[in-house]
């Protein structure tokens, strides 16, 4: 009989429920449902409607059951950062904020007034985001106090989604050390400098590791679908469920490819050194406490914003193809510089940008595409050097994985500018970390190692090598 594992991936502008299974040493997937997300203004603040999110679960779990088909297990991962605050009756103070609202302008800078940005770092090990959990409560501090005075759960997205699904309170680990509010070393909640910012430290759940069976269903829940299965934790950030996937670790960097790129190498120890700090590198938590050392790069999110400017009259294929015919263009921007993370309009922040530096200006889509796709190339290549430079070695490929990974113009600019051979693949990265995390804790799979030698098995892999660069 076939044993079926449910993974709800949601993304920044899209999610989806796929159905995994293990058959003769493989990992099969079947997309069931597919649907929107994104940012709506409520009230003073960039929202998401958490309200919606749950529906859609719910439609793509009965559309699993018209299909005759009863999960085993459910885990759900999201995007970082975010969260909702429950009152004493577990009601929501307040719609959770999305992490691209301006409320934590100049709050980083505010923060290091209080404890220092070393000090910072060399507790929790995270990259600094002017978006991070730290500085969203820190803002709802000064802006809403009443609401913190009321909260007593704190819940990242994926935790509450939990928490509906199952009426259990936890925070899984791999989301909560993006909070900037976990030790590295502990891998705790930092009571101390929660107790510094004087943030009430009750309200925050005993984090729990992914693999971990969280509860089954809620009666009123399993009776609305005619059945119950197991919640399982996977990795709920929806990188550490990525990079679960990554089918060979060793000399090896991965890109995780979707609205943000994330790029780093997985390691059994954080590293909270100067050099680190200085390059902006991440220590988050992974599947089995390895962390993933990593940056945060601003990835697709600029392509997809283009598109939008462009009234979605061009598709992603037809940018692609548009960026590759534009090959006199050659203009790069800083990825990073915080005028693209939600810009009024993405292809005039580029032109200006370009105009500033002295740079040709790209004016057709395609010219804004190749711009996009070359930028995104050369921060790569910088973030390859660097963690050359921290590791005092040569990694011998890249791994890109997600939906970035079918970009073939961008996969081989990768290893062109990198120099190094590219493997693309798996797609559906997220998801099959997700699912390798329920698979571990129905007894399917053994553990990690198994299950990337499954994956390597079940998903094709493309090799770009790089061209030699002229002398």
């Amino acid at each position: 009989m076939t044993i079926y594992s449910l993974a709800v991936d949601i993304g920044a502008s899209s999610g989806r429920l796929i159905l995994g299974s293990v058959d003769d040493g493989r990992l099969w997937l079947d997309e069931v449902h597919r649907f929107d997300n994104h940012v709506t203004k409520k009230g003073a603040y960039d929202s998401w409607d958490i309200h919606h999110l749950f529906h859609e679960i719910k439609s793509g779990i009965h559309k699993c059951k018209a299909r005759g088909i009863e999960p085993a297990s459910i885990g759900i991962d999201t995007w970082a950062v975010d969260f909702v605050l429950l009152d004493e009756k577990d009601e929501l103070l307040m719609d959770p904020v999305s992490y691209r609202d301006p409320r934590t302008d100049g709050k980083m800078e505010e923060v290091f007034e209080t404890i220092s940005k070393e000090r910072l770092y060399l507790e929790t090990g995270i990259q600094f985001q002017k978006f991070n959990t730290i500085y969203q409560l820190y803002a709802l501090k000064e802006q809403h106090p009443e609401i913190l005075d009321k909260a007593k759960t704190f819940l990242m997205i994926p935790d509450y989604l939990n928490f509906l699904l199952t009426g259990v309170k936890a925070n899984e680990y791999t989301n909560a050390t993006s909070t900037q509010l976990v030790n590295a070393f502990t891998k705790h909640w930092d009571k101390e400098l929660l107790a510094t910012l004087g943030i009430n430290q009750d309200m925050f759940q005993e984090i729990q590791t992914p693999a971990t069976e969280l509860g089954r269903l809620k009666e009123e829940i399993a009776e609305e679908f005619g059945f119950s299965m197991k919640v399982v934790l996977p990795a709920t950030h929806d990188t550490g469920s990525a990079v679960i996937s990554v089918p060979q670790q060793e000399d090896t960097i991965y890109i995780s490819s979707g609205t943000w790129s994330l790029i780093g190498v997985e390691n059994h120890f954080p590293i909270c050194v100067t050099k680190a700090l200085d390059y902006n590198f991440t220590n988050e938590g992974g599947m089995d406490y390895q962390f993933r050392f990593l940056k945060n790069i601003m990835g697709l999110w600029m392509i997809q914003e283009v598109k939008r400017n462009y009234n979605d009259q061009y598709s992603f294929s037809d940018l692609v193809e548009m960026a590759e015919a534009a090959s006199s263009m050659h203009s790069i921007v800083d990825v990073n510089d915080d005028r693209f993370l939600k810009p009024d309009h993405m292809v005039a922040a580029i032109q200006e940008y370009c105009r500033e530096t002295s740079q040709p200006v790209p004016n057709d889509p395609g010219e804004v595409a190749k711009c996009i796709f070359d930028s995104l190339a050369a921060s790569y290549q910088t973030s390859v050097a660097e963690i050359e430079d921290i590791f005092e070695r040569e990694f011998k490929k890249i791994n890109v994985i997600g939906g970035g990974s079918q970009n073939e113009f961008l996969n081989q600019l990768i290893a062109d500018v990198t120099q190094k051979p590219v493997d693309a693949g798996p797609v559906e990265a997220t998801a099959i970390g997700n699912i390798i995390a329920q698979k571990i804790a129905l007894g399917e799979i053994r553990d990690v190692d198994e299950a990337r030698a499954i994956t390597k098995q079940s998903f094709s892999i493309k090799t770009y090598q790089p061209k030699v660069k002229e002398r």
